[in-house]
């Protein structure tokens, strides 16, 4: 579970990203706190700025796929102005951590932020020029690729 402290201002939860478990050889994939998860989801417009200030300072990659991941499933439940969050997202398009562009890609899929593409099509150029990492568990162009995709045929159907 993630634990919930209280840093500076007792009226500001803070969390501590301490269950988010990132990929392993047995498990390709990442496990949340559904609690958590659904506790933030449910908050819908009025989480944003919560979440999106640990996008802007975290640097714990379990912290921010998390954070990424609720903003993913923000998206599907139909919470409103992700789509404005670009240029805090933006900040990690140039990771290396395929935890993190996986995610970030199913965002863009999903917002279809048009200066989002440039930026998918580098990782995807990147990532395929470098060599196979065998710590990785997973293939992030998957998700990369198929963002790039969706964003071409809604540009045909448009």
């Amino acid at each position: 579970m993630i634990h919930s402290i209280l840093v500076n201002n007792p009226n500001l939860p803070k969390y501590i990203c301490a269950s988010a478990q990132l990929p392993t050889r047995e498990r390709n994939y990442c496990v949340f706190d559904k609690n958590e998860v659904d506790y933030f989801v449910k908050q819908k417009e009025n989480a944003l700025p919560y979440l999106t200030d640990i996008l802007k300072h975290s640097n714990n990659e379990g912290q921010v796929v998390e954070t990424l991941y609720i903003m993913d499933r923000m998206i599907d439940d139909g919470t409103k102005g992700i789509d404005k969050l670009y240029p805090v997202f933006a900040r990690f398009n140039n990771t290396q951590s395929p935890n993190i562009q996986t995610f970030l890609a199913g965002i863009y899929r999903k917002i279809q932020v048009p200066d989002a593409f440039g930026p998918l099509v580098k990782m995807l150029i990147q990532n395929s020029q470098k060599p196979v990492n065998p710590n990785e568990f997973f293939d992030p162009n998957e998700e990369i690729g198929g963002a790039i995709l969706s964003y071409i045929s809604d540009r045909w159907k448009g």
